[in-house]
Order: C-alpha cells, then structure tokens, then sequence
C-alpha cells in the first residue's frame, strides 16, 4: 500500500511550485544532478539519503522514506537557498505561497543549513532590502514552527545572539535558530 503522506506532500510542493515558475528558470541549474545536490545541502548528512527531493516544477529527483522533502534553490533566486521541510512545514510552505491562513498544528522543523540569500524579517512578501524591512541574510539554521502562543517567549532580534522569532504577527512566524556564522 502506497504512503499517502507522500502523496499529501508531493501535491503540496507541486502547489507551492506553481508560483515559483513564473520567476525565470535560467536561474537554476538544469540537471537532476546538479538540483538534488543542490537540494541536499539543506539536510544534515543522516537526513539527506532517506529525504525526498523535488524540483520546484513537482519533479520527484529522489524517493525518500524519512517524512522530509528537500527542494533546491528557488528559480527566482541567484544564490543559495535549499531546504528540507517536514510535512508541517510543506503546510505552512503552500498557506504562505498562496496567501492563505495558517496555525501550526504540531511543531515542525525545516533546515537550511547552506544558509540563505537575505529575507525581511518582518515581510514575509518582501523581494528586497528596505531601509525599514529590517532584511538579514542568514548562514546555516534550522526554522521551527509552532503554535503562536509557543513563539511569544523569543524575541524578534536577528542580532541578540541566539533564536528569534521571523514575521511575528503573521500567520507565517516561525522560529529562527542560526547554527553557523553569517555570510554578511
């Protein structure tokens, strides 16, 4: 019998790629090769051989078995921006790509630990740096979703020194928790 979890997370990373294909393509490398690499250096070595990795166009690059799908960078980037997510966070990954409600039901986890080009912290829409949307571009982290209430005990600070809280008032805020050094 087939895992429907699969099933449930392939249609959600097939919905939240639809948005991204608007973006240019020629952005991302072209070769399953090159994308699941890509992808998988989001994951912790132990994580990466049981992860499943689609490309953003719903192509599956790697079955896993682990309840983590991998995705590289997206296409509208031109840096570094993989992730691994579980299925809580695929949840909240389809709630913000298509603008709807979302409350994390359990806690979810997803890692990024190549880091990331730069996102506001307080606009989760943001496209670029304002002298007013506080952008901090983030070296290898994990992001942890949970209830509101759960998140109201961390600080929104990127710079206080450990765990912060990202787009606090929004249905997306979720917590961020640097694991290396910032590329600046």
């Amino acid at each position: 019998m087939k895992n429907n979890t699969h099933s449930k997370t392939n249609i959600g990373v097939k919905t939240l790629a639809l948005g991204l294909l608007i973006a240019p393509l020629g952005c991302v490398a072209e070769d399953k090769p090159d994308l699941l690499a890509d992808a998988l250096r989001a994951a912790w070595p132990g994580m990466a051989e049981n992860a499943t990795v689609v490309d953003w166009e719903g192509n599956v690059l790697q079955e896993g078995t682990n309840g983590y799908t991998c995705l590289p960078t997206p296409p509208m980037l031109t840096g570094t921006a993989p992730m691994c997510m579980d299925s809580e966070w695929m949840k909240w990954a389809d709630a913000w790509q298509n603008k709807k409600e979302y409350a994390a039901e359990s806690l979810g986890i997803s890692y990024m630990l190549a880091g990331d080009e730069g996102a506001s912290n307080i606009d989760p829409y943001a496209e670029g740096r304002t002298d007013d949307n506080e952008w901090i571009k983030e070296g290898a982290h994990l992001m942890i979703l949970a209830p509101a209430a759960m998140l109201d005990a961390f600080p929104t600070d990127p710079d206080n020194g450990g765990p912060y809280v990202m787009w606090k008032g929004t249905p997306y805020a979720h917590l961020m928790v640097p694991i290396g050094s910032r590329g600046e």
